[in-house]
């Protein structure tokens, strides 16, 4: 038998298939093609790449975020916490006035419920951020959940591993989420101390060499903290001691994040989420019960913040957070300022930008000088000439690598999270964002952006243009790959 010509035959069967697999499953024009051009022009390699890399989840889910099997309890709750939701509205109008439209968005797509009475704090690096993590855990009652992308086994791990340890052995329910790509070496040192110490431990979508297609994917980027269901912690910074620059021996690179420690009602959602997530991966149905979502009434809280938490990922009907992000510019009438690590955004996020930029919004946008991804920061660059021709500041943080991911809107608006402005935030990954809405904190975040362009240089256009030639093609032939990025 002629094995060559029946493999050829095979071929060329499977293409046509896999190609028509790939116009039905791929919403976004853009990475179509993309796909399309791997499958057909790169033999073999092509096909296995969008197996691995291209199937969409979000057309089946990866799992059903359900928590209750109650439906009319769960029908009755919606109807409480929009009730709540409106009052908040009514007595601070003036607030809200122009932010309704944000609000009932995320409680319409996620039933994601505005929460006033909460404390914020905002954190700045590591630095600030772990102390007050230490002290939150050394603090808890009932039970600390643990949600995290990348949590490492050096310094700062060590110290959360023991603090955890510790209260385990003192009667608090102890649950430790990570990312099995993110985190991957952990899972057999401190992951097999937690579990051996009483803490229950379970990698997120766990990445096995045979099932490798799609999992390196669809992996859960948040950074969620929930102590005794009060106290929460959300943002981009994860659990390493490259985030603490006092402590950061292995590099001399200025490591800059943010993000927020929330007490009071809003840490709910963070809970849900968690919960949401923790029954997936520990393939358990933990059912909401009071420790764990206490009263309204009970919050003492001596701030009164309103927040919303933006979540999505594979698992959600659409993509909440790029939607509460495009609303959000659609509401700016004075002023955007924008921080991301990673720049590679959608067509929709360019639009809004630019239509902001002309219409006389000051938008400001900050990213790294150099990312840790040349190709990253080579596709970036190639969006700056028509963003600065719309009137768009952009600058370039050289003190060292800026990691955080936050949106100040004019004078009541502050966003923090884990979701960079990418395509694999907005459709890949699982991700959650907070929504502050407050003057002082919108104020501490302004202050802090302000600050970090003390430390940045801002892109002059003609100069732009003025590159090299091969500087322009290769960001030109990396942004060709931006949907796949």
């Amino acid at each position: 038998m002629d094995w060559t010509l029946i493999l050829k035959i095979t071929y060329g069967i499977i293409v046509p298939l896999v190609c028509l697999r790939v116009i039905y499953d791929t919403n976004h024009i853009s990475k179509t093609l993309s796909y399309l051009l791997l499958v057909i022009f790169v033999p073999v390699f092509g096909i296995i790449f969008y197996f691995s890399f291209g199937m969409n989840y979000r057309t089946r889910k990866i799992y059903s975020k359900k928590l209750f099997n109650n439906i009319k309890l769960e029908n009755r709750l919606e109807i409480q916490l929009q009730d709540y939701a409106n009052k908040i509205i009514k007595n601070k109008k003036e607030l809200f006035a122009s932010n309704k439209k944000l609000v009932r968005l995320l409680f319409k797509e996620i039933s994601s419920p505005l929460t006033n009475k909460n404390e914020v704090d905002l954190l700045i690096n590591g630095e600030q951020k772990f102390p007050e993590v230490y002290k939150a855990i050394e603090a808890a009652k009932h039970h600390i959940h643990f949600e995290y992308y990348i949590f490492t086994d050096d310094v700062v791990g060590k110290k959360i591993e023991a603090l955890l340890i510790k209260k385990a052995k003192e009667g608090v329910q102890v649950k430790f989420m990570y990312d099995d790509y993110g985190s991957s070496s952990i899972r057999k040192s401190l992951v097999l101390r937690l579990r051996a110490a009483g803490v229950e431990a379970y990698p997120f979508y766990k990445i096995k060499l045979i099932y490798l297609a799609n999992r390196m994917n669809y992996r859960n980027h948040r950074k969620i903290i929930v102590i005794d269901g009060r106290v929460g912690f959300v943002g981009g910074i994860n659990v390493s001691d490259s985030y603490i620059n006092d402590i950061n021996t292995e590099s001399t690179t200025y490591w800059r994040d943010t993000h927020l420690k929330i007490q009071g009602p809003a840490v709910w959602y963070l809970q849900y989420l968690f919960l949401c997530d923790w029954n997936f991966c520990a393939n358990c149905e933990i059912e909401p019960e009071g420790n764990l979502f206490p009263e309204l009434d009970s919050f003492k809280t001596k701030s009164n913040v309103a927040i919303q938490i933006a979540a999505s990922g594979p698992d959600s009907e659409t993509p909440t957070i790029l939607y509460s992000l495009l609303q959000a510019i659609n509401l700016a009438e004075e002023e955007i300022l924008l921080t991301t690590p990673y720049f590679v955004p959608n067509e929709s996020i360019m639009d809004a930008l630019c239509i902001a930029a002309m219409s006389g919004v000051n938008v400001k946008l900050l990213v790294p000088r150099s990312s840790d991804s040349r190709i990253v920061n080579a596709a970036a660059s190639s969006y700056y000439i028509e963003l600065l021709e719309s009137g768009v500041q952009i600058y370039r943080y050289t003190k060292g690598f800026i990691h955080a991911k936050t949106m100040a809107i004019d004078s009541e608006i502050a966003i923090v999270g884990s979701a960079n402005l990418d395509m694999r935030s907005f459709d890949l990954n699982f991700e959650v964002n907070a929504i502050v809405y407050d003057r002082d904190i919108n104020k501490q975040l302004k202050d802090a952006f302000y600050d970090d362009l003390n430390h940045a240089s801002e892109i002059d256009l003609e100069r732009w243009k003025e590159r090299a030639w091969y500087h322009e093609l290769s960001e030109k032939i990396a942004r060709l790959l931006s949907p796949l990025l």
